[in-house]
């Protein structure tokens, strides 16, 4: 007996903040939608950010005013569908007079203040500084703005759980290898292949919604048969460095250099401070990105020419690098390329089109989504309507809660949580942590310790419910820890989550021989 086909009206190519976004807005609105990742949540582009939500600053000297409107605008949004992850930020811009001129950059903040009708944040302001700081005895005043912290990868994840709770099917380490048109069902025929097993599946989808990042043309080149790539790409890498904390405030630096890029001097985790990030085309395959000698000089530079107490490339603890892939725009300097979005649109049948994302940035993903959305519309069943602006992410239940309620919340439920615990979860998972938290009475019940307060508890958790498949899935993207274990610690836990998800792991799919071609 043959297996039926899975169908769905959408199949969301790729899982980094812009096709979870799209996966749980449509799946909001009713539709039923199919995302695969073949790796993991956030793996690629999305966990490689500077971890910001930003209007862009030094966007408005290249004349992007609507994204930077735009961006402003989502940043007050996303303050209150995820307090959890998203938080007030201070910056701390110092005056360099032979680089910018003091009233371009009033006259810069003044509109960043004023773009957005609704701005919950401090207003910029000109400040002076003191013998106690850490900048360098000639630089004397300086501006204050305010942007917003975020959670990248964790923003991603969310971002997957709200479509799996509102019925879209999820799968990671999962790729579509082929994308092949089926005249009869008038829907497209995706063949999967999960990585671990090589194991294939199918699936139909009346539409694609290719964001597949960096990979977007290649998987359009390779999975379907004679497409005709509409957009070029350019790949521009992005690298940070992670030291020791250099700084004893809880405010960000935003340092201004001599080739008129700017780098960020950025709190991480209460220990550590990223610096970064450099902007440089990158020609290379995205899954072999990694920081180079010159950008970790670049950096260092910076950072020495601003503050008194200098760096050397032994105070480094880790380093990250990331691909962002932009809409060519033809323009000679990397860091002028717009990141703006768009969306190219693919039309095989009156009923059935390809949706390919290029470009964007992690701040406008909701309103990507809705873009999006409204593209397909004139090709879905029905009307469906925008609904994610006020809908809270999981994590929390109340737009516009406060991250001191969610902590309230969690404390009052979990009277015996110790002050670290609290504040990690209260960030990281919000109230989505009293699952695996609720069910103990006390700290010994949460089971095994893997390290800086990584329990079995957590660890199932974040298996079971938030698909991380290996040790690296826990560690640098959902839970942060990966800089605060050794390596023995990660080996066993490595050991442990191996031995776990070869127990629970179900196959994705039927398997092609018992698939019809009809």
């Amino acid at each position: 007996m043959k297996s039926e086909v899975q169908s769905y009206d959408i199949a969301v190519i790729g899982g980094g903040v812009n096709g979870t976004g799209i996966a749980a807005d449509a799946a909001g609105r009713g539709l039923s939608v199919f995302l695969c990742e073949q790796n993991d949540f956030a793996s690629g582009t999305s966990s490689t950010s500077s971890k910001l939500i930003h209007g862009g600053l030094r966007y408005l000297e290249h004349y992007e005013f609507r994204l930077v409107k735009e961006a402003l605008a989502e940043r007050e949004v996303l303050l209150k569908k995820a307090p959890h992850l998203v938080s007030p930020l201070k910056f701390t811009l110092p005056h360099r007079p032979h680089l910018r001129p003091a009233w371009m950059i009033r006259s810069g903040l003044f509109l960043y203040d004023h773009l957005s009708r609704r701005n919950s944040l401090p207003r910029a302001r000109k400040v002076r500084f003191g013998e106690d700081s850490p900048l360098h005895a000639n630089m004397k005043v300086g501006f204050e703005y305010y942007d917003c912290w975020v959670d990248d990868s964790r923003l991603v994840v969310t971002n997957a759980l709200d479509a799996e709770r509102h019925g879209a099917t999820i799968k990671v380490q999962t790729e579509c290898v082929s994308a092949r048109f089926d005249e009869v069902s008038d829907s497209w025929q995706l063949t999967m292949r999960e990585g671990a097993s090589q194991r294939q599946f199918e699936i139909r989808a009346k539409h694609i919604v290719n964001a597949s990042g960096p990979w977007l043309n290649q998987f359009l080149e390779h999975a379907f048969d004679g497409f005709k790539v509409p957009r070029r790409i350019r790949l521009i890498k992005g690298s940070h460095i992670i030291v020791p904390r250099t700084l004893s405030t809880d405010g960000a630096y935003i340092l201004q250099n001599e080739d008129k890029r700017i780098v960020f001097v950025l709190p991480y985790l209460d220990d550590f401070t990223i610096i970064g990030t450099t902007d440089k085309e990158y020609f290379g395959s995205p899954e072999d990105v990694s920081i180079e000698d010159w950008e970790v000089e670049y950096l260092l530079n910076i950072y020495n020419q601003h503050f008194d107490k200098a760096l050397g490339k032994q105070s480094i603890v880790s380093t990250y690098s990331g691909i962002r892939p932009l809409c060519d725009d033809e323009s000679d300097d990397p860091s002028a390329i717009t990141r703006d979005y768009t969306l190219e649109l693919h039309e095989r049948s009156k009923h059935s089109v390809v949706l390919s994302i290029y470009g964007g940035k992690i701040t406008t993903y909701r309103k990507l989504a809705e873009a999006a959305m409204r593209t397909l519309q004139p090709y879905l069943p029905g009307k469906t309507m925008a609904w994610t602006k006020d809908s809270p992410l999981p994590g929390a239940d109340v737009f516009g809660q406060s991250l001191n309620d969610i902590k309230t919340r969690i404390a009052k439920a979990v009277p015996w949580l110790d002050h670290l615990r609290l504040e990690r979860f209260s960030k990281s998972y919000g109230l989505l942590c009293l699952g695996f938290l609720e069910t103990a009475s006390k700290p010994q019940d949460l089971g095994e310790d893997f390290g800086s307060g990584l329990t079995r508890a957590e660890v199932d958790y974040l298996i079971e419910k938030e698909w991380a498949r290996c040790a690296e899935d826990i560690l640098w993207r959902r839970s942060k820890l990966g800089l605060r274990l050794t390596d023995e610690q990660v080996q066993h836990l490595q050991s442990y989550v191996s031995d776990k998800v070869s127990k629970m792991e179900k196959p994705n799919g039927p398997d092609l021989s018992l698939v019809s071609n009809t």
